[in-house]
C-alpha cells in the first residue's frame, strides 16, 4: 500500500477539524488589565505575568519550534473568564492562571513532539503525509463553521495572528495529525476485561449506592381562577377512571395534561425523593410500578403522579453499572498509556524550557 493510500484508510478516524487546543477567535485577545468580582466581593485582575515570567518572549523550543508567551496567551484566553468566576481571591486567581500557563506549554510542546512522531518512518518505509484535498476539505469546513464562508473575516484572522495561508494550511495539517495520533493512541487501548470490571465493582460498591428513583409520568390540570378543589377533583377523578378501565396513562397525558410534558405523555424521566416537595414525594414513593396516587391538589392545580418504574434505594447490581465501570476502566487505562507514550516522546526528543 502506497502512503497515500495507506493515510486514504485511515482518514475515517481523523477528527474534521479538531486542533491540539482550542482555536482562536478574532475576538480574543491576549491578557489584558479586566476585572471582575469573586464570589466575595474582591475584585479579580487579569495581570499579565508572562512577560516577567519569560523576559525574552520565548517560552520553550521543542525540536525547531519556538513556543513564545504570544502562542500560550492565544490558548490562554478562551479559558479567562471561566477561571475569573472560579477564583475565590486574586492569590487564588494567579496560581491557577500560572498552573494553566504551564499545562498549556506542555500541550504545545507535546503536540510538537506527535507531529514528530507522525513523520517518523521506519526503514523502507516513505514519510507519511495528509492528502492535499483533505487538508482542502478540512479548511472548506472551517470557513463555513467559524468565518460564515466570509473570506474577508477569515484575512483579517490571519493578519492578526501575522500568518500568511501557507502557514494557515500547515497549522490545518498538523491540527489533522494531532487528532488522528491521539485517536491512534487511545484505540490501542480500548479493551477492559470482564474480571477487572467484576474486582473494581467489589472494591467499590459504595460509589454505586442510589437513592429512590422512580420513572415518573404526570398529568397536571392547571386551576383557572373559578375552579374550586372539588371541581378540580372531580375531573381527575374522570381520568383516574378512565385509566382503571384499561387506558394507558401516556395516552390520558396527552390528551388531559396542561405541562410543558404533554406532548411526550407526560414523562418526566427519572426523579429522586430529594428533587421533590414532600407534598409529592411522600405519596409517590409510596406506590410500586404500575400504580398512581390519588388526587394532589394544591394553589397552582390538581396532580396525578403514575409510577412507570421503580429502583429502591440501595446498590445497583453489576449489570446495570457494566457499561458505567468499564468506561472508567478505559479513561484510566487510556490516560495512562497515553501519559507513558509522551513520556517516551518528551525523552526521545529535543526540548529546551527557558
Amino acid at each position: 500500500m502506497t502512503p497515500r493510500c495507506r493515510i486514504l484508510a485511515l482518514l475515517p478516524f481523523l477528527a474534521a477539524g479538531s486542533g491540539a487546543l482550542a482555536q482562536p477567535s478574532l475576538t480574543q485577545n491576549p491578557i489584558g488589565q479586566q476585572s471582575t468580582a469573586t464570589p466575595g466581593g474582591a475584585a479579580i485582575q487579569l495581570n499579565d505575568d508572562m512577560g516577567l515570567r519569560f523576559a525574552d518572549g520565548i517560552v520553550a523550543i521543542a525540536e525547531d519550534k519556538v513556543i513564545t508567551v504570544d502562542d500560550v496567551r492565544r490558548e490562554i484566553s478562551p479559558y479567562l473568564q471561566q477561571l475569573q468566576r472560579e477564583a475565590r481571591s486574586q492569590e487564588d486567581f494567579n496560581q491557577k492562571l500560572e498552573s494553566l500557563q504551564d499545562s498549556i506549554i506542555q500541550q504545545l510542546i507535546d503536540r510538537v513532539l506527535i507531529i514528530k512522531e507522525f513523520h517518523k518512518h521506519k526503514e523502507g518505509e516513505h514519510d507519511r503525509q495528509i492528502p492535499a484535498d483533505f487538508i482542502d476539505n478540512q479548511i472548506a469546513e472551517r470557513l463555513s463553521d467559524e468565518f460564515d464562508n466570509d473570506r474577508s473575516k477569515f484575512l483579517a484572522y490571519l493578519r492578526q495572528k501575522g500568518e500568511t495561508m501557507q502557514d494557515y494550511r500547515k497549522e490545518v495539517e498538523e491540527d489533522i495529525i494531532y487528532s488522528y495520533m491521539r485517536q491512534q493512541q487511545h484505540k490501542s487501548e480500548s479493551f477492559v476485561s470482564p474480571v477487572r470490571i467484576e474486582q473494581f465493582y467489589k472494591e467499590n460498591k459504595d460509589q454505586f449506592y442510589q437513592e429512590d428513583q422512580v420513572h415518573l409520568r404526570m398529568i397536571e390540570l392547571t386551576r383557572a381562577n373559578n375552579d374550586t378543589d372539588a371541581q378540580l377533583k372531580t375531573r381527575a377523578e374522570s381520568i383516574l377512571a378512565r385509566l382503571r378501565s384499561g387506558e394507558k396513562f401516556e395516552d390520558l397525558a396527552k390528551q388531559f395534561s396542561e405541562d410543558a410534558r404533554r406532548s411526550k405523555g407526560g414523562d418526566w424521566n427519572w426523579v429522586k425523593r430529594s428533587d421533590l416537595k414532600p407534598e409529592f414525594s411522600e405519596p409517590l414513593f409510596a406506590l410500586k410500578k404500575g400504580q398512581v396516587t390519588d388526587p394532589i391538589v394544591n394553589s397552582d392545580g390538581c396532580f396525578i403522579l403514575f409510577v412507570e418504574d421503580r429502583k429502591y434505594a440501595g446498590i445497583q447490581p453489576l449489570k446495570d453499572v457494566r457499561p458505567q465501570i468499564e468506561s472508567m476502566l478505559n479513561t484510566q487505562l487510556t490516560n495512562a498509556a497515553e501519559e507513558k507514550w509522551l513520556e517516551r516522546l518528551r525523552r526521545d526528543g529535543y526540548v529546551k524550557h527557558f
